[in-house]
């Protein structure tokens, strides 16, 4: 899951975009389940656990951290695009990138 912009019909300068509540606790979430994996590969570490069971630990929190950063990305953009226009078939197009780029970014 990601954060999504929740467009408004006024104007950007008197009411400007807002993350839905879901989206914002749906990253943070997502960014405390990557800092219990950080915790989980230091005590890996600490066990003296093997180098290939930590590096594919290390791959995982990695990969995650880089979706988390990714659906911010998206949402900045969705942020933007709702800020400029109230057009929704522009905001579903908006949508569908950002989309695309949470998923293969």
């Amino acid at each position: 899951m990601r954060m999504r912009v929740v467009p408004t019909k006024a104007t950007a300068e008197t009411h400007p975009p807002q993350h839905s509540a879901e989206s914002k606790q749906a990253l943070i979430a997502r960014l405390k389940r990557i800092e219990g994996q950080l915790r989980g590969i230091q005590a890996m570490i600490d066990r003296d656990e093997g180098c290939e069971r930590v590096l594919q630990q290390m791959a995982a929190a990695r990969r995650a951290l880089e979706r988390a950063f990714y659906a911010t990305v998206a949402c900045a953009y969705e942020f933007e695009a709702c800020a400029e226009s109230a057009n929704e078939r522009l905001l579903r197009k908006v949508h569908a990138v950002s989309d695309l780029l949470v998923k293969y970014g």
